[in-house]
């Protein structure tokens, strides 16, 4: 089954069970043991940490059907689950599976696992005929370009199941970006273009909104930060980090200024951020706050430097249910070893370093808020997916790729303090940054450790990327 650690929260999923008015209207006694197989199935998801919101009853007429896609579009699933319990005449349902506003999950499975050693001496045709009520409503929905997502086998080899819970965890991390509000501090990094979009192509094909911390909203909420919640904050980073500040006044200014950042996310419901370094100054904070763009990651709330509000949001959508996942970018490749260091300012995942992670000055002179404080650390060892999200003129494109963070760095960061990982790719360097910006891959990404590649290729088709894997 699969790591339930891999699931933040509980995800909300509907269940549409598949059925013929026929047999009911010949004996209503065929679909006894299929339904209890059907409940079954929903007791193992919600063992498994999904919240599931079934249909009211058995469905076999077009008139249940379009009652339940409309009960599963009111209710704020992220994805629908069908399992046929016998055949099903695809005409009754495909109308209302068109205007289901999420992405549909075909369970083909059927009760039992064995037939041709049972048939001989048992019936069991009844139970176990589903399949081509599968094959009927898929071509349908096939011919009128419906996406669906198909989950097959029996739970006896235990890997539908894993199948099936992944198909959720992506379709709750598309759920999670199409409805993403996403906040801007300093606005975009001038020159800067290649995941740069527009506010209105940002809304209009992915659903998100943007919102900016003008200089006035800065000021509001820098004024509600007391000392008392600066001392607290600063012990709280000393109970969980290694400290090691010279200038207290720097420390204290940059936590006020993380703090405010923190209480105008939380009023405005911001599920991801972006600071750009260059012109925080014109926003009235008065420090950069690296280290809260570090614990925004930690909370589970999305994170990317420089104005980068799409990456933003990618990162904010995979952190939503892949917990162990970060902001990052490619700095240096070594080309003897054939890996890549890497690493930014002093913003990535602490729950992620490979040791406890240091904060200390941090010398900066591209403002002129002056010097400030960051968090710096070495990604641990461990697999994990590389995965960046590129615009296109017309698209988007979504590249990922399996590769493994290597067990080596330096404990405060390479060349000086600086988040740093090593990170091997799948093939040889010189052929993965080929294949990476052949694909028109940008210097922003997003990192998930321990994810199954397969979820995220379906998180970008659920999301209508077009998705390229480099392995």
């Amino acid at each position: 089954m699969a790591d339930k650690k891999s699931v933040a929260k509980r995800i909300k999923v509907g269940y549409l069970p598949l059925y013929i008015k026929l047999y009911d209207d010949s004996d209503p006694n065929i679909r006894v043991p299929v339904v209890a197989y059907k409940n079954k199935m929903i007791d193992l998801f919600e063992r498994e940490g999904i919240e599931i919101v079934e249909a009211d009853e058995v469905c076999r007429v077009k008139d249940e059907f379009m009652r339940a896609v409309k009960k599963f579009n009111e209710s704020g699933v992220c994805a629908v689950i069908t399992q046929h319990l016998a055949y099903s005449p695809s005409l009754e349902s495909t109308e209302a599976l068109m205007e289901l506003n999420v992405p549909l999950i075909v369970f083909d499975t059927t009760p039992d696992y064995e037939l041709i050693e049972c048939a001989a001496k048992e019936n069991r045709i009844m139970n176990n005929h589903g399949i081509h009520g599968v094959q009927d409503m898929c071509n349908l929905l096939k011919r009128q370009n419906k996406p669906y997502y198909l989950c097959v086998g029996h739970v006896n080899d235990g890997k539908v199941i894993n199948e099936v819970l992944g198909m959720c965890r992506a379709a709750a991390a598309a759920a999670a970006y199409k409805n993403m509000t996403v906040g801007s501090v300093g606005g975009s990094f001038a020159g800067m273009g290649d995941f740069l979009i527009s506010d209105e192509r940002y809304k209009k094909d992915i659903g998100v909104n943007v919102k900016y911390m003008t200089p006035d909203v800065a000021e509001k909420y820098l004024s509600l930060v007391s000392d008392k919640e600066i001392d607290e904050e600063i012990a709280s980073d000393r109970e969980n980090y290694n400290v090691s500040v010279s200038d207290e006044n720097n420390y204290r200014a940059a936590s006020k200024a993380g703090l405010a950042v923190r209480k105008w996310m939380d009023d405005e419901k911001i599920g991801s951020a972006t600071v750009n370094f260059l012109t925080l100054d014109e926003y009235s904070l008065p420090k950069m706050p690296f280290v809260e763009c570090c614990k925004m990651l930690k909370r589970g709330l999305g994170y990317a430097g420089e104005g980068d509000v799409l990456t933003a949001g990618l990162v904010g959508a995979l952190l939503s249910v892949y917990k162990d996942t970060t902001f990052t970018e490619m700095f240096c490749p070594d080309w003897k070893e054939n890996v890549i260091l890497l690493s930014h300012m002093g913003e990535s995942n602490p729950d992620l370093a490979q040791w406890k992670p240091l904060i200390t000055d941090c010398p900066f002179n591209y403002n002129s808020c002056g010097d400030t404080v960051a968090m710096y650390n070495c990604y641990r060892p461990g697999k994990a997916v590389f995965v960046n999200l590129a615009p296109m003129n017309e698209h988007f494109n979504l590249i990922i790729s399996n590769v493994e963070l290597l067990e080596c760095g330096l404990q405060n960061g390479a060349y000086a303090h600086a988040t740093q990982g090593w990170m091997k790719p799948c093939k040889p360097l010189s052929e993965f940054l080929a294949e990476f910006s052949y694909a028109g891959g940008t210097h922003h990404s997003a990192m998930v450790y321990d994810a199954d590649i397969s979820e995220i290729v379906s998180f970008g088709r659920m999301m209508g990327f077009d998705v390229i894997e480099i392995k």
